[in-house]
């Protein structure tokens, strides 16, 4: 009798658990969270592959889900949260992990579809932002097995189609082929007489059988940039990566000016992967009616590249970059961060120095992730005093420890591809509109390759 009293108490002890984690549905309880931080890439014409904005559509995932969120893979995120918090932190909260574990290991029950949410209202044909004018990029053919498999960087000038000054408050790039896309930046340049439309242009340099740039050629006159090609722009103002495709400038306040008959000058880089494709990218702009107050300014920077001061030996774990340092030379508000390595990229660290000599780390990414390159933008800004220093390091992985080293005997040399290296950090800051955006900051150490 004991014993069957106690396998009573055993069942209704079970029984309660499983109707607490059945209680847990996709409608009211999964969808909440889905919508919050993952259906930015889990929807139509968007990077993830599969997504999850239905029940249907969700379901064959749920134990996929548990294992990517409990492990922390997904969403992808690296900022360390102790030293400041960002307005596009897609992270999970424990309650949320907990939340999907528990509705994948009780069969990923539906529940009742009037609990749901009411589903996000998407920009259409697969935008992050619904733009207000779309500037149309080259077509530009992408061999299956190029010599080396390398494509070099090429530059190409189209015509924006803007016949006015245009303050614009969000940017967006999209090539219609993403699996060979590697990154595509855009510049907008004054036109010229001169130009000439749709033609590619690109530097040679020359290359083992492997692709890797010879010594000689590494550093910044070897990463695919054509002498004059980018000349009177001021620097890159937005790039497609893995992981980010578009800025947004209204959460700010602020905006950029792009000036009537300004071109366009595409950067781009693709990895053929054994298919002959055609990309046609296209920039979407989100435009203001009046002015903004302020004027969104984005810069980036670089260690020094030259082979002598960017060598990363061979079967080393834990290379330190030379630093990159910039001098703020006016007042400004820091928004955005935005690191940039290749696959041997394993952490990258802000630190701003103020004139009194303090000192502030303000991101550090200690876990880099080429195949999710993420920019961070600041909930909080952060007020840049003039004469404020910003210094940015880097480390790098060569070893056979890291799963994405294509090779840890060789010596990696700063350089455009992606089994090369770069340590590149942007950022951005607002200012007011009226203010100039040449003098807000000078390069100490490094160089200067963008600022818009």
């Amino acid at each position: 009798m004991r014993i069957w009293l106690a396998g009573l108490v055993f069942l209704g002890v079970a029984g309660t658990t499983l109707a607490a984690d059945t209680s847990v549905t996709f409608h009211k309880d999964v969808l909440p969270i889905l919508q919050k931080n993952c259906q930015s890439c889990h929807r139509p014409g968007q990077i993830a592959p599969m997504p999850f904005l239905t029940y249907e559509g969700t379901r064959p995932w749920a134990k996929a889900m548990k294992n990517a969120v409990v492990t922390r893979k997904m969403p992808p995120w690296f900022a360390d949260p102790q030293y400041q918090h960002f307005m596009n932190d897609r992270s999970l909260k424990q309650a949320d992990i907990d939340t999907i574990a528990k509705w994948a290991d009780s069969g990923a029950p539906e529940g009742n579809p009037k609990d749901a949410p009411e589903a996000i209202k998407w920009p259409a044909d697969g935008w992050d932002i619904q733009p207000d004018f779309v500037i149309d990029g080259p077509s530009i053919d992408v061999p299956a097995h190029p010599k080396g498999n390398v494509v070099e960087w090429q530059f190409i000038t189209v015509p924006s189609g803007i016949t006015k000054d245009t303050w614009f408050t969000s940017l967006e790039i999209r090539p219609s082929e993403p699996s060979v896309t590697h990154h595509i930046c855009v510049f907008f340049k004054p036109h010229t007489d001169d130009v000439k439309y749709n033609t590619p242009v690109w530097a040679d340099r020359p290359r083992d059988d492997e692709g890797y740039a010879e010594a000689t050629a590494a550093g910044i006159n070897g990463r695919g940039l054509p002498e004059g090609v980018t000349a009177g722009t001021m620097g890159i103002e937005g790039c497609y990566v893995p992981g980010q495709q578009s800025q947004d400038y209204r959460t700010h306040q602020a905006a950029k000016l792009l000036r009537a008959g300004t071109d366009v000058v595409f950067q781009v880089h693709y990895t053929p992967n054994g298919k002959a494709v055609t990309d046609r990218p296209r920039i979407g702009l989100t435009v203001a009616q009046e002015p903004p107050p302020q004027r969104y300014v984005s810069f980036g920077m670089s260690s020094p590249s030259d082979a002598k001061n960017f060598a990363i030996p061979p079967n080393t774990s834990n290379w330190a970059s030379p630093p990159a340092i910039a001098e703020f030379t006016a007042d400004a508000e820091l928004v955005w961060m935005f690191p940039h390595m290749h696959v041997r990229g394993k952490e990258m660290t802000y630190v701003l120095t103020y004139p009194d000599g303090r000192k502030e780390t303000i991101l550090s990414v200690p876990r880099y992730d080429f195949n999710w390159q993420l920019g961070y933008d600041l909930a909080t800004p952060i007020h840049i005093p003039k004469g404020t220093r910003l210094t940015v390091t880097a480390h790098y992985d060569n070893s056979a420890n890291n799963k994405f080293n294509p090779d840890p005997s060789r010596t990696v040399y700063y350089g455009d591809m992606s089994w090369e290296e770069m340590m590149f950090p942007f950022f951005s800051v607002v200012v007011d509109k009226d203010v100039d955006a040449k003098k807000i900051m000078k390069i100490v150490r490094g160089v200067q390759a963008d600022g818009a």
